[in-house]
């Protein structure tokens, strides 16, 4: 039965943050005959909404998103987006029932992990019985696939470079830092803390000009799920941008993982990692070597 259709189904709604991934999911979730509110996420969203309904609201404001919620009869919420600045404890607004969990609140937010961080927004959201849902559900097409996305393969020193940068990205996600890493020539030389994955791609660029890293050899992105992770808010992501930044810094080719990250604009990705020379490749932790070999 299509959403259109399903009369006991309530309305979706989606927490816009920055980035072209909102969009992406509001199109594919009115493509399926859903009627998505988008709730914008002030000073985060970066798109236009023209076409959908929609609100901007402050990121601490729960009491807002919460009336929002109940007066739209919203049972399915989906996270998406980047959040670039957590809100300073006098703009956190809860709501009556969370009152009591404020102190507990403000301490995550100030000084709790990416990931610790999303669980409590969704603990927050999911108090009055409604359900956060992935990404995947709504854009399953977006998900990574095991091996190259185009001709272009990772070389036996890539792949080595892969598994470098791997095992570098999933201790950095147990700690609940971030989700990528970079490795040349079988060295670390560059790990995603909070400026992000093309923060941390122009640090590798300016490292390799300033003859810190190796220009002979050309190295590997990596970007994993966290170990821990709930893969229904903040799974890995890659899109053009990511692989413009990828030939920037001199780097062979992007990996993620399958299944558990997303490809935005896949066909504007693929021609973006042809016209550079690069690889795109999804890869699976489960597997020996990746899944590359």
């Amino acid at each position: 039965m299509s959403p259109a259709s399903d009369t006991a189904r309530g309305r979706l709604a989606i927490i816009a943050g920055s980035g072209f991934l909102p969009s992406y999911v509001a199109e594919a979730a009115k493509s399926a005959g859903e009627d998505p509110l988008i709730i914008a996420l002030k000073n985060e969203t970066d798109r236009s909404w023209e076409g959908f309904e929609h609100a901007i609201v402050g990121v601490g404001d729960f009491a807002a998103i919460d009336r929002m919620l109940d007066s739209n009869r919203i049972d399915r919420v989906v996270m998406s987006g980047a959040v670039r600045r957590r809100p300073e404890w006098r703009e956190v607004r809860p709501t009556l029932k969370t009152l009591a969990s404020i102190p507990s609140t403000i301490r995550t937010l100030l000084s709790g992990g990416d990931d610790t961080v999303l669980r409590m927004v969704i603990g927050l959201i999911e108090k009055n019985g409604r359900r956060v849902i992935g990404v995947q559900e709504i854009a399953p097409d977006l998900l990574a696939a095991i091996g190259p996305l185009d001709a272009i393969k990772p070389s036996a020193e890539d792949v080595k470079d892969i598994a470098r940068a791997g095992a570098a990205a999933d201790a950095l996600g147990r700690l609940d830092v971030g989700q990528g890493a970079v490795s040349v020539g079988g060295r670390i030389v560059a790990l995603e803390g909070v400026e992000g994955t093309d923060g941390m791609l122009q640090r590798v660029a300016d490292l390799r000009a300033a003859g810190r890293i190796s220009k002979r050899r050309r190295g590997v992105l990596v970007k994993l799920c966290k170990p821990q992770q709930d893969l229904r808010a903040d799974l890995p992501s890659i899109g053009i941008s990511t692989i413009e930044n990828a030939s920037r810094a001199g780097l062979a080719g992007v990996a993620i993982e399958a299944g558990r990250a997303l490809i935005l604009d896949r066909p504007a990705v693929i021609s973006a990692a042809r016209e550079a020379g690069i690889f795109v490749c999804g890869l699976d932790r489960g597997l020996p070597s990746w899944g590359l070999e």
